[in-house]
């Protein structure tokens, strides 16, 4: 990327802002765009220094803005480039946009996991215990569902380089890890399907348990609405509960169990009492 102020003029940068206004990369930093071609950094930092910032400013107010940052004219040449050789990688993903819909099963081995291991397509990424930078993550690329994580994560570039917990779950579906999945996903190591107290748990270790409690209740209505009427007849939580084998998750889980059938948190002085009918004690 050269930082010759000649090298790009007016109708340049028109063009490129014109077809970076529609790219799903217009709100990332303009510093990881930067990272991403292995060229030099982005002199700025922020989350506000993005293209979003620029693109829609004429390419004399652009430079002036650039100068008021400190930056020499010749940095718009750099901005140009920068923006130019990210839809080089952006337009694939344009392109897998249309073709999502197309896509079906029988071509997309992910998706053949997921019926695999009997998990649902629509399952809402926003009830995963994927971390909080992978869930933006998808949001930006505007993936609410399993089902369209793997579409999108089939189908994206083989030059996107992704990390952390997006990948973990696209390794996890591409080879059938069953423990990854369990801590990625409400899943149970050698069952089929999703599974409402493993969801419990993960709930319980959200930040905002209350908030999300609802979504995992009309989710898991059906198993929710078993359990329920199991313990109205007579049973016991904790026989539901012994196939978390652990102690801490149990635990868990009743507080969540309580959270999402009466809408409270349970208080610490009462907590016990008020469910130990749950337990049959």
């Amino acid at each position: 990327m050269s930082d010759s102020p000649t090298k790009y003029t007016a109708k340049d940068w028109d063009e490129v802002r014109a077809a970076f206004a529609s790219s799903i990369m217009v709100k990332t930093p303009l510093s990881s765009l930067a990272q991403n071609l292995d060229g030099p950094d982005w002199p700025v930092k922020g989350k506000d220094e993005t293209p979003a910032a620029y693109i829609d400013l004429g390419y004399d107010e652009m430079v002036t803005m650039l100068t008021m940052k400190g930056m020499a004219a010749g940095k718009a040449d750099f901005l140009i480039s920068l923006l130019k050789e990210t839809l080089a990688f952006d337009n694939p993903f344009g392109d897998m946009v249309e073709q999502a819909q197309a896509s079906s099963a029988k071509d997309n081995q992910l998706l053949k996991n997921l019926a695999k291991l009997g998990i649902a397509e629509p399952f809402p990424i926003e009830l995963t215990a994927l971390s909080d930078d992978t869930k933006e993550f998808c949001k930006l690329e505007k993936l609410s569902t399993l089902g369209e994580f793997c579409v999108f994560a089939q189908d994206m570039s083989q030059n996107v380089i992704v990390g952390g917990d997006f990948r973990r779950l696209l390794n996890a579906l591409s080879h059938i890890d069953e423990d990854t999945l369990t801590e990625l996903l409400p899943f149970r190591k050698g069952t089929r399907g999703l599974q409402l107290l493993e969801a419990l748990v993960q709930l319980s270790r959200s930040a905002s348990p209350a908030a999300r409690a609802p979504k995992v209740a009309e989710w898991f209505k059906a198993d929710l609405a078993a359990l329920q009427k199991d313990l109205s007849s007579g049973g016991s939580l904790t026989r539901h509960l012994v196939v978390l084998g652990n102690p801490d998750a149990e635990k868990r889980a009743t507080e969540m169990y309580y959270l999402v059938t009466t809408g409270k948190t349970a208080k610490k002085g009462g907590l016990f009492g008020s469910l130990g009918r749950l337990f049959g004690k």
